[in-house]
């Protein structure tokens, strides 16, 4: 399952547009099925600059810890506290209520460069 309106990273992250010109950040389909159960997630605070390409956080599963990547670089503006106790959404629901952070992106035009949902369908195919 990957959705043709979102942009995607070769590190399994998805953004899609949000309110104010916020991305929404999340896991897609693919990496939270590799991950197993997830049970726990650690998240950057509001405010939080983060860089494209830097870890901004962790997952944890039964299987093992990965980290989660910035898609684009810019401000943390909201995280999904929800996730705090129930982390295992991201399994059920990865483009939805699973989502991680929302990011004011210092370069709006940067979503763009992201992979489309052929370019990802490929990249997970190979």
């Amino acid at each position: 399952m990957i959705p043709e309106d979102l942009r995607y990273t070769a590190e399994h992250e998805w953004v899609v547009g949000a309110e104010g010109g916020n991305v929404r950040v999340g896991i897609t389909q693919f990496a939270q099925d590799a991950l197993g159960d997830i049970v726990f997630v650690q998240l950057p605070d509001s405010g939080v600059v983060v860089e494209a390409g830097e870890s901004l956080g962790e997952i944890e599963s039964t299987k093992s810890v990965s980290e989660i990547y910035a898609p684009v670089s810019g401000t943390v503006a909201a995280r999904n506290e929800a996730l705090a106790d129930t982390p295992e959404v991201i399994n059920s629901d990865p483009y939805g209520a699973g989502w991680l952070v929302e990011i004011v992106p210092a370069d709006p035009a940067a979503v763009d460069g992201l992979l489309t949902a052929d370019a990802y369908r490929e990249l997970t195919e190979s």
